[in-house]
């Protein structure tokens, strides 16, 4: 009996690796905070976790690439090239047309951290389950 770590696991593993894409996202953002015409980005992440998890879903297996100029197969983690990210609509206007309010960036960031935390924790759980398993306790 071999043991499918897409059930095992569930979405925890591509939580943790969107949660840290979309943290490198936010600290951009805090970064060029006083950057003239900086657009601030963000990602939708439920919807493209919901979308990479139909996506493995239907397929058998996945690859991890490790540069870009692999080739990539259906599902592989490089698939993220920046078309999930959007902009950010400012609450309030800057004179220099920079779009990124630091408070909320770092509310978002911080925010962020915690759901990070939350799936590792998961990830975690989810494994030692395993190894209970296949020790037999």
């Amino acid at each position: 009996m071999s043991i499918n770590f897409e059930k095992a696991v569930g979405s925890a593993e591509r939580a943790l690796i969107y949660r840290s894409q979309r943290a490198e996202v936010l600290s951009n953002n805090i970064v060029n905070a006083d950057t003239p015409n900086f657009k601030a980005r963000d990602m939708d992440f439920p919807t493209l976790l919901a979308e990479q998890s139909k996506r493995v879903a239907d397929t058998q297996f996945s690859l991890q690439t490790t540069n870009r100029n692999h080739i990539r197969g259906n599902g592989s983690e490089g698939d993220s090239d920046g078309s999930a990210l959007l902009y950010r609509t400012p609450n309030q206007p800057s004179l220099d047309q920079n779009t990124v309010d630091q408070q909320i960036e770092i509310a978002k960031y911080t925010e962020n951290e915690i759901h990070f935390e939350a799936a590792f924790t998961r990830l975690n759980g989810s494994f030692k389950g395993l190894i209970k398993a296949i020790r037999g306790e």
